[in-house]
This record gives structure tokens, C-alpha cells and sequence, in this order.
């Protein structure tokens, strides 16, 4: 790999810069938690048209996400990075005018133009961060990060809940917090275009040299599909996505539909567990747990909670919801380095595949918003985190060693 030594080679400074994205990400997706039972009290929607609003915001992953892996091979890491808070700061400054016309169709909108700037960021990001340092320490990048991103799913909610009263709905109330919000995504694209991020490449990734021929696994691949490794991590990432948004964004309504005081508080609780399995990656990847070992370890604790979710009374049920915060918090940075693994010069086209699968952010609520409805019931919704974590648990077994 090219540029390896992160912080003794003067990559401390960018890892700085590219954990404040991640920050970012996290609060305009933390932004949902509190929308959703919101906008469903104010225009008077069911469960499962509430949650289009994630489904809005994460379907632009399957649309956009091979798109974006195209023009960060032509313009670069940090151009695209920039050209996301653009995407960003247009989407959330659209919640104002939708809040004035009282449309939910603007609202999802909006939530599909942030959901934009959301497929293009992480694109860039997560790749970039993979192949800033070496590999095996991966994880320990992609922790650091993932307390930054999750920190920011905690406060956004929190900060909302300042303006916005649950007890007494009035959409006007969205517009100050918004436009506060989509002039921090501008400013913050103007600092990204003025601070030194150096572009880093894949072991293998140029296809010109003499790297690229001595990779002999991804040499003798003619197409991104050609590595099974590659397609389990991406159905492996789908369902994580799928079940970690789940649980970041439906505790606030689970715990406002069980009567509990102050429901913004709880998203805190899972962001908790996943910021104490972050520290555990911090300290102990690769030194003491390998990526893998930790990625088993984590599927197990969601296959026990998501049953414990559902099985036990609803108020205690509502912490086995915040332990998922445990459960999913190092199957992001397992998962990604080890489908990254070996791509060679197809490192940029898999990260677009991976982003893809971020997709699941909108199939999982959607499903539970349907399953909701249809038990009449968010416990039993919870149902659908159960195979999620199964199929984890394969892949952290067996499934990303395959190579053919």
C-alpha cells in the first residue's frame, strides 16, 4: 500500500479532517431519528409512510453509489468531498420551504438531495480511510471515525429537540434549526477546499504498475463480480446498515410510542454502546482482537438482543434496543476492509458497490414501518434485525475468506 504510516507520515492531520465528515454524516442522519415521529404527529401519517423519510435519504445509495465511485476516480477524494456538502446544504435548507407548505412530498425531497451528498461523502470517506494506513489496522481508523459519526447521531436529536416540541407540533418550528444547519454544511465545504488532503491509492489500485501485475488474485479478475469475497460483504454491509439505522433511528419512536419521558434522550443510550465498542477497536485491533474476531463477537450480541428485543416487556426491552448500538458498533469497521481486501485495481469500483449497500438504511425501516403497522405493534417489528445478524454471523465465520 502506498502512504502507510499514518500519523508518522503526517496523515494525523487529515485523519483530524476526515473524522469531522464523518461527524457530519452522522448528525444529518441523526437529524432523522427526530423527524420521523415528528412529521408523523404533524401530517398525520402512518408508521410505515414516516419512515420513507430514511427511505428517501438511503435509496440514493443504490442509485447513486457506482455514480459517485465514478467521479472520485476522476476528479479525486477531495473534490468529491466538496461537491457533497453541496448536495448536503441544498437538501437541508429544503426542509424550511417544506415545512412552510406543510408537504411531505417536499420533505422526502429534501431527504433524497441530502441523501445525495450523504452517497457522495461516504464514497469518498470510508475508502480514504481504509487505505490511509495499513490494512490489518483498518479497523482502528474506521473505530476513531465511527465514535465521531455516532456521537453526532446522539446530538443531533438532542439539538433538535431545543426547537422542536413533540407535545405541541408546529412545522414552522423546523425552520430556524435548518437553516442553522444547512449553512454549517457550506462553511464546512469551503474549509474542505482549502485543507491539505492528500489523494492515497490501494495497494494495486493503478492499474499501470508494476503493483498491479505482482497482485495476482485481483490481476487475474476481469470483473468487479469475479470476487465473491467482495458480493458477501456487500449483502453482509446491506443488512448492517440496515439493522444499525434501524436502531439508531426507531428508538426514539419506540420509546414515545411506550409513554417513556423525553424519547430524543435514548438515541444517547445506543450511540453509548457503539462509542464503547469503538474504544474496544481503538485499543485493541489488531494488537489483541483481529477485525474478524471482534466482527463474530459483535454478531452474536445483536443475535441474542434482537431476540431479547422482542421477547421481554416493552420497557425492558427498549435497552436491549440501545445494546444493538453495541452489537453493531465493529461491523462497520470489520466489514469494510475485509471486502476491500485483495481488490487491486478494482479498490475504487468495489468502494462504489460497498456504498451501494448503504442502501439498506432504507429497506430495513421501510420493512419495520410495514411490519409496525401490520402487528400494530414496534416490538414485534423488531423481528426483522433477527436474520440481519445471522447473515453477519456467517460472514465473520467463513464467508470473508472465500476467494475463487
Amino acid at each position: 500500500m502506498e502512504n502507510t504510516n499514518s500519523a508518522s507520515k503526517g496523515y494525523l492531520f487529515p485523519l483530524v479532517v476526515i473524522g469531522v465528515l464523518f461527524f457530519m454524516i452522522g448528525f444529518a442522519l441523526g437529524i432523522n431519528g427526530l423527524i420521523i415521529p415528528f412529521l408523523r404527529t404533524a401530517l398525520d401519517l402512518t408508521t410505515a409512510e414516516s419512515y420513507l423519510v430514511l427511505a428517501a435519504t438511503f435509496s440514493t445509495f443504490v442509485i447513486f453509489g457506482y455514480p459517485c465511485g465514478l467521479i472520485i476516480k476522476a476528479i479525486g477524494y477531495k473534490k468529491t468531498m466538496i461537491l457533497s456538502f453541496l448536495f448536503f446544504a441544498v437538501g437541508l435548507y429544503l426542509f424550511i420551504p417544506s415545512a412552510e407548505n406543510q408537504s411531505f412530498a417536499m420533505f422526502l425531497l429534501a431527504s433524497f438531495i441530502s441523501g445525495i451528498g450523504n452517497t457522495m461523502l461516504q464514497a469518498a470517506v470510508n475508502p480514504y480511510i481504509t487505505i490511509l494506513g495499513p490494512l490489518d489496522s483498518a479497523a482502528t481508523r474506521m473505530s476513531m471515525m465511527g465514535i465521531a459519526n455516532k456521537a453526532a447521531w446522539a446530538i443531533a436529536p438532542i439539538f433538535l429537540g431545543v426547537f422542536l416540541n413533540l407535545s405541541d407540533v408546529k412545522l414552522e418550528d423546523i425552520k430556524m434549526p435548518f437553516y442553522f444547519i444547512s449553512g454549517i454544511f457550506v462553511l464546512l465545504g469551503i474549509l474542505v477546499a482549502f485543507v491539505p488532503l492528500p489523494e492515497v491509492k490501494a495497494e494495486g489500485e493503478d492499474e499501470s504498475d508494476a503493483e498491479a501485475m505482482a497482485s495476482s488474485y485481483a490481476a487475474k479478475k476481469t470483473s468487479v463480480w469475479q470476487f465473491p469475497h467482495l458480493l458477501l460483504g456487500l449483502l453482509s454491509l446491506l443488512c448492517y446498515v440496515g439493522v444499525e439505522t434501524l436502531a439508531m433511528a426507531s428508538i426514539v419512536d419506540y420509546a414515545k410510542s411506550i409513554g417513556l419521558a423525553d424519547p430524543q434522550v435514548y438515541t444517547s443510550y445506543t450511540v453509548i454502546g457503539m462509542v464503547a465498542g469503538y474504544l474496544v477497536g481503538v485499543f485493541f485491533i489488531p494488537k489483541y482482537i483481529s477485525q474478524e474476531r471482534a466482527m463474530f463477537i459483535c454478531a452474536i450480541i445483536g443475535i441474542v438482543s434482537s431476540l431479547l428485543v422482542v421477547f421481554l416487556p416493552v420497557h425492558i426491552s427498549i435497552w436491549f434496543v440501545a445494546l444493538l448500538g453495541l452489537a453493531n458498533s465493529l461491523m462497520w469497521p470489520a466489514l469494510w476492509p475485509l471486502a476491500m481486501k485483495d481488490l487491486g485495481k478494482f479498490t475504487k469500483t468495489g468502494s462504489s458497490l460497498l456504498v451501494m449497500a448503504i442502501v439498506g438504511g432504507a429497506i430495513f425501516p421501510l420493512l419495520f414501518g410495514w411490519l409496525a403497522d401490520e402487528f400494530g405493534d414496534l416490538q414485534q417489528a423488531y423481528w426483522i434485525c433477527f436474520p440481519a445478524y445471522l447473515m453477519i454471523f456467517y460472514y465473520a465465520l467463513s464467508g470473508h475468506k472465500i476467494r475463487v
